[in-house]
């Protein structure tokens, strides 16, 4: 009997070191690609001095891990999911023995932890450090940079704990809700990280519907549209001789001219832009013109129509089965039932609607004027915007599998710390939520839609000067910068 023990215990400690070493490695994979990404964005000209290289870097390496966090948070329900599918269909084979259901709970939990450890203690010690100067009186360096950044820590936390149990106290007046705030761990946190998951389910569906209707012109600036009633000769040549008398006005070297020289340059590289894209259409394809575009359109406007759909079936699940209500599951349960009509190719399409969700949440991010600041440039991006978008990422990205679960576009319960919010299980709070995420988008969406008729209205009206649409069309775009130029 202590000899089978022993050979239990043995067994249970080869698995665990196993699952940490399977979950080092997908982090591992998560950082170097999160790495590339920021090292392209960042600006080169920030390492100057000895000591604020080493404050950049070290902000580097801590905005890295958050954006590698938040890839692991949007990644978390695509692999659970498609890991269920896979032991459902391969039960007993040897090569997956290293996927089981500890393995899924483990990593929803170190994401849980990770995610709290960025929110409230890298991210905040990361800013405070990259703008600390030192106190003054003391000696300037790395040391009095680190103890002002703590100082800002402590306050910040102090000033974060009495404002959440204020709150806690304004929301729930009994003696042992305000007692459970004392515990940090147990409490105190979770109900915090509750709290930040709910303003980013809001964020999300501010943005996300936002976003579905971006991702239209975002697409249709990178594929090349169908050239219809366009000679696009004609317009080469036109542009042709914008872009030679614009040129030839900016080496006149006359007075008047040296005045507006700013000016003209600006004229000059949009001609040139202008040039480059005709060129691109003019030397594409007939198929990528007519095939390729027309394609992606109606399968953006089929997934965002199928996602509207979906939600609002979870609707009427809501009112007539309380099973439909988001919560959280304790056990095991990986590898057990489907829980797709359609096998693998139900939670394929799943996950292409989880991911699809995810680009247009952060589209629509960046499309907000609140956020348009924030939105990163190659090679020209200051950590401080790095620190502010890796925050952004991450409370989209972590708040993506609750939002997937309230919306009723997976099934897939959530596992760990994503399913003990409190506001999950009020019905009236998910009801509302998924009423106007699908009336928000379908607006959208008609909007979308019918902008080109609604401004050939205004024109046909006189009222086109008014400028009552804020997404002009790619056409009437096309002729300003002419008209510019």
């Amino acid at each position: 009997m202590d000899e089978d023990e022993v050979t239990i215990r043995e067994q249970n400690f080869h698995s665990q070191v196993r699952e940490y070493i399977i979950c080092f490695l997908m982090f591992a994979i998560l950082y170097i690609v999160s790495y590339f990404i920021i090292t392209q964005y960042k600006r080169k000209a920030d390492e100057q001095e000895d000591e604020d290289a080493t404050v950049n870097r070290v902000s580097l390496f801590l905005s890295t891990f958050t954006l590698a966090v938040s890839a692991g948070a949007v990644l978390l329900l695509p692999f659970s999911i498609i890991s269920n599918e896979i032991l459902l269909s391969f039960p007993k084979s040897y090569y997956i023995q290293w996927l089981n259901g500890s393995l899924i709970h483990g990593l929803w939990n170190l994401v849980s932890l990770f995610s709290n450890l960025c929110l409230f203690v890298l991210m905040p010690f990361t800013f405070f450090f990259l703008e600390s100067e030192g106190f003054a009186g003391l000696k300037k360096g790395i040391q009095a940079r680190i103890l002002e950044t703590v100082v800002m820590l402590i306050l910040l936390a102090l000033l974060i704990f009495g404002i959440v149990w204020v709150a806690s106290a304004l929301i729930d007046n009994s003696s042992a809700s305000m007692e459970s705030l004392y515990d940090l761990w147990e409490y105190y946190l979770p109900y915090l990280y509750s709290c930040i998951s709910l303003m980013g389910c809001l964020l999300l569906l501010l943005c996300t519907p936002v976003g579905f209707s971006r991702m239209f012109t975002v697409m249709g600036q990178l594929l090349v549209r169908p050239t219809i009633l366009e000679d696009l000769d004609e317009q080469m040549y036109i542009i042709s001789l914008q872009e030679e008398a614009l040129q030839r006005k900016l080496n006149g070297g006359t007075s008047s001219v040296e005045n507006h020289t700013k000016k003209i340059e600006n004229d000059l590289m949009i001609a040139k832009n202008m040039k480059s894209k005709l060129e691109r259409r003019k030397n594409a394809s007939a198929w990528e013109r007519n095939l390729v575009y027309p394609a992606v359109m109606i399968l953006l406007l089929t997934v965002t129509s199928f996602s509207v759909i979906l939600v609002s079936c979870n609707i009427l699940r809501l009112l007539v089965d309380e099973t439909a209500m988001p919560k959280g599951s304790k056990g095991p349960g990986i590898g057990n039932a489907s829980l797709f009509t359609f096998g693998f190719a139900g939670a394929v399409l799943e996950i292409i609607l989880i991911f699809y969700l995810m680009i247009s949440s952060v589209v629509g991010f960046y499309s907000l004027c609140f956020f348009g600041s924030l939105t990163p440039r190659k090679d020209d991006t200051t950590m401080t915007k790095i620190i502010g978008n890796c925050v952004s990422i991450l409370v989209l990205s972590s708040a993506l599998p609750v939002m997937s679960r309230t919306l009723g576009i997976t099934r897939f319960d959530l596992l760990g710390d994503f399913g003990r919010f409190n506001w999950l299980g009020n019905f009236y709070i998910v009801v509302t939520y998924n009423l106007i995420f699908a009336v928000v988008t379908t607006l959208c969406l008609v909007r979308k839609f019918t902008s080109a008729v609604r401004e050939e209205l205004l024109k046909a009206i006189g009222l086109n000067k008014l400028q009552l649409s804020n997404e002009p069309s790619d056409s009437a775009s096309t002729n300003g910068h002419q008209k510019t130029l």
